[in-house]
Parts: structure tokens; C-alpha cells; sequence
């Protein structure tokens, strides 16, 4: 029987496959699926998600990367889609919604596409073709910032954390933003802005306008000691990694004591012990302590006869910003600590807020050292302040750093859909669909904006186009009076940054899922007896019955 070979599997039992359009629908399926969890929270009358985990603990947030982030997704295309949204956060900060649901809407008009026999590879070239445009006329419609002008940047802000929770009070938050900014910006030949020299402290009470920004550092700790100065000016700050404190030996030791002198002599050499740690940080002249680790209660004692005023238990994190505000040195080894590896800040106090003590070290060595004291009413009110402020800062480094601004309000969209269908009568060849189906899935930002606030899209979309015809390039949509305004005179601004990432990480996700057509899921093999433990597979301690229970008749 040669003819009748007997079927070879080359996958592990229970793996499944799928191939073909079944494939490319699944995966285009599951992105979409994604766009549309996200979809209702684009623009300023967006509206917010509740998340609650398996612990309990809730989110809200109309953040397109955070809601994301939270879900728990297992779809590996749609996780695809995540990714994208992960990226445009990491890069810009902003633009994170628009980049997921341009990312779904692209597979949208491709399945279409594929439906009337265009192959997927064409529709992936027709889209990097238009991809390329778009970034083009993006550059095209840009307009320079300077981190002088800092009106614009307030309203590049205020454009960020517009629908993100923070809405009545974003003008006092953008101001605070755009000056934290200003003021950690290196300037070179071109500038940086780092963020990691903004610290954003959260504290629970009061109001949001009872936030500050505060040039220096502020640590959610106290001092150990009350007898300890509550300020001291011209601090020279000692940075320890060490504990003060006495360290247990290495090895199991015993000490056998006889005597009541013995035990006396043991007492005053660990005492002794502790005043020789102390006396390092004195003879150092510091006159501040930041201690990552604790400090025994006697070394406290000496601490504050001594007039030196010490925290302890502050994070590694903090540690690191404190080390890079002051000037000072991350000390290790007590024996080693000289007058050049203190830090220096012009005073160092401990202050109330919120019911808590804090200590604010202000006047660094290094001014690009800034803090920004959060306050709110709740714990969600607060992080949703925190989240929607990170934007901002964000927005506003990419700003000052790439100097390029574009209108917002779907305003770029329009423009470049219309210069795309133009650009899709010069081609030739199927890919000509491929950038028109691109130029129609970018209009989904304004529909959106308009579904969103209520507005009827259609009419909002023949009014924008017949603006933009018209030459009217920043034309947008204000939804809030519910008509086509100029973006630009209304202050309604983004950076270049946000529109060029959205374009680039929407298109590169939309073609590496629509170039998958085989997908092959494998199962994990059902774990043996033996690593259950217990009987028959079952968790340890299932296996029998629990002690003390009758026999079963």
C-alpha cells in the first residue's frame, strides 16, 4: 500500500493552527476589538474606564496605555496593539488612544481590501508608501516653538491633559508643568530635557490648586529624633547606604559573660562602638543625614546632642535623586567619608503637609533639581492628577526639545487625508488603494472626537474637509461650541512628535499583523502526578483526608 501513507504530526498534541483569511480575520478581529475598548475615551469629552484587578484595587482612567496596561489581555495579536500604545507612551507621553484606534482602523479598511482580492503584502507596501507621505506632510504643515514662549507651552499642556481628570484645574497644573520643564532643560546645540530631575510627590488632602512645584527635593520621611534642629541652613548632606547601627557577625558566636563587670564593659564597647560611627559623620562636617537604612536608637541620641538632623528608611530611589540634586556621594563604608563627598543644599527642613511630616531639602547644588507636591482630595483624585501632569510633562519636554508644533483637534488628520488622496492619483498599481484606504482610516480621529461630544461625525467631517479645501489648514474641531474653528487661534496644540509616532507605530503594527497568515498555538503539557504531589494528581494535601474525619461507609 505505497499510496497510502500513514499522517505525520509534527505539533504537540492539542496545539491548534489556524491559517489563511481565517488568520487574518482572527488577528484583525482581536486588534479591532482592542480599538474599540479604547475608542470612547479619545478627546475632551472622552469618557473614563474603571478597572479593578484581582486584587480589588481600582483604577480610572481615561488613558489609552494605562487602560491597556490594566486589562488583561491574551490575544497575541491584539497584545500587538498594546504594544503600540506602550511605545507612543514611552517616546512622547501623549497621543497613546489615537495610536491604538488609527492602529484598528488601518485593519479595518484592509479587511476590506483583502475581501476583494488584494493581496496583504501589497496593502503592508501601499501603507509604508503612504506612511512616508503623511510624516512628510506632517513636517509640512509644523510650525517652530521656543522654549521663550511660555504661553504656547502652557497651551500645549493644557491641549495634553484636556479630558484626563484634571480639567478644572489645568490651568494651575500646566503652569507648574511648563516651569519644571523650563527650568531641568539642558541647553546645548540642541536641547534635553530629562525627567528623571522632576520628582512628583503625591500626598492625599487639600485641594489640586494647593499644588506647588518646590526647586528642590522633598522627601516623604521625618526626622528620628524630635530633639533634632526641625531646620538647618547651609547643609552639608552625608548620603549613607550603610545602616548606623551595630552588624551582627557573620558566623553563629557566643559570648559567655561571668560577671556583672563583663557585662558592664560589653555594654559601654557597644556604646563606644556606636559613638565611633557617629563621630565619622561629625569629623566629616555634616550636618545632615540620609541614611537608606535604619539608625539604632542610641546613635539618634548622639545624632541630635550632636545638632545633626537624620532620616532614615528613605528609598534607593530617592537616594539616587538626592545624590544627583545636592552633589553628594552614595557613601557605602563609614571609614571613608571626606568633606568632598558631602552634598550640599542651602536648607534642609521638615515641614507639615497633609497631616505628615516631609522634609524639604531646597537650594541645590544642582537647580535642575525640582519637586512637584501633588495634592487632591481622594487617592484616585490624586493619581489621576499624577497621570494626566506626567503627560503634560512629557508633551512639553518633546516641545522644547524638537521646537515643532502642529494643530490639534483632528485638524492634522484632515489635512493629510486629503493630501494622501491626492498623492494615490499619482500611483499606479494596486498599492493606489491600499494609500487611499490609509487617508480615510486617519479621518477616524475627528469622526471620533465628533461621536464622542455628541456631534453628528458625517457633518462634521464634509465641514472640516470643505475648511481644509478651502486652504484653511489648521481648521479643526472645537466640541465644546460644536463647530469647525483654526486649531492655532484657539490654542488647541500638540507637538510635532505625537502625530509622526502615531503615524509610524500605527502603520508598523498594522503591517506585521496583516503579514501573519499561520498562526500555530501550542498547549502546555498537563503537569504528571508526580509534580502535583499528593493522589491522582491533585495539590499536595488534597490527596487524603483531613485527620480526625470517619471513615467513609
Amino acid at each position: 500500500m505505497a499510496g497510502q501513507g500513514q499522517p505525520i504530526f509534527i505539533l504537540r498534541e492539542g496545539s491548534k493552527r489556524t491559517r489563511g483569511r481565517d488568520a487574518q480575520n482572527n488577528n484583525i478581529m482581536a486588534a479591532k476589538a482592542v480599538a474599540e475598548a479604547v475608542r470612547t475615551t479619545l478627546g475632551p469629552k472622552g469618557m473614563d474606564k474603571m478597572l479593578v484587578d484581582g486584587m480589588g484595587d481600582v483604577v480610572i482612567t481615561n488613558d489609552g496605555a494605562t487602560i491597556l496596561k490594566e486589562m488583561d489581555i491574551e490575544h497575541p495579536a491584539a497584545k500587538m496593539v498594546v504594544e503600540v500604545s506602550k511605545t507612543q507612551d514611552e517616546e512622547v507621553g501623549d497621543g497613546t488612544t489615537s495610536a491604538a484606534v488609527v492602529a484598528g482602523e488601518l485593519l479595518k479598511k484592509a479587511e476590506d481590501l483583502i475581501e476583494q482580492e488584494i493581496h496583504p503584502t501589497i496593502i503592508a507596501s501601499g501603507y509604508r508608501l503612504a506612511a512616508e507621505k503623511a510624516t512628510e506632510v506632517l513636517k509640512s504643515l509644523a510650525m517652530t516653538v521656543e522654549m521663550s514662549n511660555r504661553n504656547l507651552l502652557i497651551s500645549i499642556s493644557e491641549t495634553a491633559m484636556t479630558g484626563k481628570g484634571a480639567e478644572s484645574s489645568k490651568r494651575i497644573l500646566s503652569e507648574i508643568a511648563v516651569d519644571a520643564v523650563t527650568s531641568v532643560v539642558d541647553i546645548n546645540e540642541k536641547n534635553t530635557v530629562d525627567k528623571d530631575n522632576i520628582n512628583v510627590v503625591k500626598k492625599v488632602g487639600g485641594r489640586v490648586d494647593d499644588s506647588e512645584l518646590i526647586p528642590g527635593m522633598i522627601i516623604d520621611k521625618e526626622r528620628v529624633h524630635t530633639n533634632m534642629p526641625e531646620k538647618v541652613n547651609d547643609a552639608k548632606i552625608v548620603l549613607l547606604n550603610s545602616a548606623i547601627e551595630l552588624k551582627d557577625t557573620e558566623v553563629d558566636a557566643e559570648i559567655s559573660i561571668t560577671s556583672p563587670d563583663q557585662l558592664q564593659s560589653f555594654l559601654d564597647q557597644e556604646e563606644k562602638m556606636l559613638k565611633d560611627i557617629v563621630n565619622k559623620v561629625i569629623d566629616s562636617g555634616a550636618n545632615v543625614v540620609f541614611c537608606q537604612k535604619g539608625v539604632e536608637d542610641l546613635a539618634q541620641h548622639y545624632l541630635a546632642k550632636a545638632g545633626i538632623f537624620a532620616v532614615r528608611r528613605v528609598k534607593k530611589s530617592d537616594m539616587e535623586k538626592l545624590a544627583r540634586a545636592t552633589g553628594g556621594k552614595l557613601i557605602t563604608n563609614m571609614d571613608e567619608i571626606t568633606p568632598e563627598d558631602l552634598g550640599y543644599a542651602q536648607s534642609v527642613e521638615e515641614k507639615r503637609v497633609g497631616g505628615d511630616n516631609m522634609t524639604f531639602v531646597t537650594g541645590c547644588n544642582n537647580p535642575k533639581a525640582v519637586t512637584i507636591l501633588l495634592r487632591g482630595g481622594t487617592e484616585h483624585v490624586v493619581d489621576s492628577i499624577a497621570s494626566a501632569l506626567e503627560d503634560a510633562i512629557r508633551v512639553v519636554g518633546v516641545a522644547i526639545e524638537d521646537e515643532k508644533l502642529v494643530a490639534g483637534g483632528g485638524s492634522p488628520e484632515v489635512e493629510v487625508a486629503l493630501r494622501l488622496q491626492e498623492y494615490a492619483a499619482t500611483l499606479e498599481g494596486r498599492e493606489q488603494l491600499a494609500v487611499k484606504a490609509y487617508a480615510e482610516a486617519l479621518e477616524v480621529i475627528p469622526r471620533t472626537l465628533a461621536e464622542n461630544a455628541g456631534l453628528d461625525p458625517i457633518d462634521m467631517l464634509m465641514e472640516l474637509r470643505s475648511q481644509h479645501e478651502k486652504g484653511v489648514k489648521t481648521a479643526g474641531l472645537d466640541v465644546y461650541e460644536g463647530k469647525v474653528v483654526d486649531m492655532w487661534e484657539a490654542f488647541v496644540v500638540e507637538p510635532l512628535r505625537v502625530k509622526t509616532q502615531v503615524v509610524n507605530a500605527a502603520t508598523e503594527s498594522a503591517v506585521m499583523i496583516l503579514r501573519i497568515d499561520d498562526i500555530i498555538a501550542s498547549t502546555r503539557a498537563a503537569p504528571s502526578p508526580e509534580e502535583m504531589g499528593g493522589m491522582g494528581g491533585m495539590p499536595p494535601g488534597m490527596g487524603g483526608m483531613p485527620p480526625g474525619m470517619p471513615p467513609m461507609m
